[in-house]
């Protein structure tokens, strides 16, 4: 069996960076969630992304979470959320009682479609805020979003957990909203193992957060409870982790790139087949380089073909209106989300992978094409 290859597996640093920063913590014997390394994570990461302040947290979903309750919503609120996402995009908002209605999905961005959004006001003028979702790195059309959000009064949220690394404009994803996440699972572009990131201009909110992620304990010597707390706050050794991979960031954002544009060259002469969508104004990560299938070639096949060669993919998110737990909700669109559920595969994409390996991956596709 040849070696495998991953859909996007961690990558340590060669230098070792990460295992500085855990050495430095056991030295110290700072192991819990406290202690210098989440302390300059918070600060190195808001410096990264050019915004004032930012709280780790043991997840990308604990992020949202604390952003929703950060921005007032509770019982039978109102929540815009795009379709097209993982589900722990959603599932915050049933953590706090309130609605989803979903959004469809433009074929220009592949996340939420300010057309459908803009009806979605018009049908619930009494929304609660809103979370926007940069899908596989690519960024969804800011201008028209955050126009909508301001015009309404509207909270907006950005869910960047797949899009560290991208601009929009030339400004990160995850800093034009109210708040931003950010996600450091295993198989993002940089990883702490399980981890997430809040961040936002304003710094009062951010330090409430991490009064709640760190289970809302009044400051008085005994142990005193004035709100409900959690416990979402990110270990020192994690952070340790996630200083390490900061300083290599670029890098890979720079390896999957070139994934995406390799992929792009070698996959041109099928023309059933098309990558996912480029915009000028666009400068994406490309987390996962995705592709769409408009012919007798279909996903299951390709994934199929891929995986009897020890090579991982998957078929892109099943739209949230369309899974079991959320079909009773609410949903303004079209049908845009389905189809590119129906017809999309996300290729390997780890930073990883060798000339060789990316080879054999096309080298499949085409003779399927």
């Amino acid at each position: 069996m040849p070696n495998r290859i991953f859909l996007s597996s961690p990558h340590m640093s060669k230098e070792g960076f990460e295992m500085q920063y855990i050495k430095e913590a056991f030295d110290q014997n700072w192991i819990a969630p406290l202690g210098e390394n989440v302390d300059q994570f918070e600060i190195e990461f808001a410096n990264k992304v050019g915004i004032k302040a930012a709280a780790a947290l043991s997840s990308g979903t604990a992020a949202i979470h604390l952003a929703l309750k950060a921005a007032g919503v509770g019982q039978g609120d109102i929540v815009f959320c795009p379709t097209l996402t993982f589900s722990a995009t959603a599932n915050p908002i049933i953590y706090q009682n309130a609605i989803p209605v979903f959004i469809d999905s433009d074929k220009e961005t592949w996340n939420m479609c300010p057309l459908a959004l803009e009806e979605a006001f018009k049908k619930y003028p009494e929304v609660k805020a809103v979370i926007v979702v940069h899908l596989y790195g690519l960024s969804a059309n800011m201008d028209k979003i955050v126009e909508l959000c301001n015009k309404n009064n509207v909270v907006l949220i950005e869910d960047a957990a797949e899009s560290l690394g991208t601009f929009y404009k030339g400004q990160h994803t995850g800093t034009f909203g109210s708040y931003g996440v950010f996600s450091f699972n295993g198989n993002k572009i940089i990883t702490t193992s399980g981890g997430g990131m809040l961040v936002s201009n304003n710094e009062r909110k951010i330090k409430k957060a991490r009064f709640w992620a760190t289970q809302s304990r009044d400051q008085v010597r005994h142990y005193q409870h004035s709100e409900l707390g959690y416990n979402y706050r990110m270990s020192n050794i994690l952070a340790g982790i996630g200083r390490g991979q900061l300083k290599v960031l670029e890098q890979r954002v720079e390896k999957k790139r070139y994934i995406y544009h390799y992929y792009k060259e070698k996959l041109s002469e099928i023309n059933e087949l098309e990558l996912m969508p480029e915009n000028a104004w666009d400068a994406p990560n490309y987390w996962l380089s995705c592709i769409l299938l408009n012919g007798k070639m279909r996903p299951d096949e390709v994934i199929n073909a891929l995986e009897k060669e020890n090579i991982e993919s998957r078929p892109l998110w099943k739209p949230m209106h369309m899974q079991p737990y959320f079909e009773e909700y609410d949903y303004v669109g079209t049908d845009v989300a389905e189809k590119l559920f129906k017809n999309g595969v996300c290729l390997p994409s780890d930073t990883k992978m060798t000339e060789e390996d990316l080879e054999r991956v096309t080298n499949i596709i085409k003779r399927l094409g």
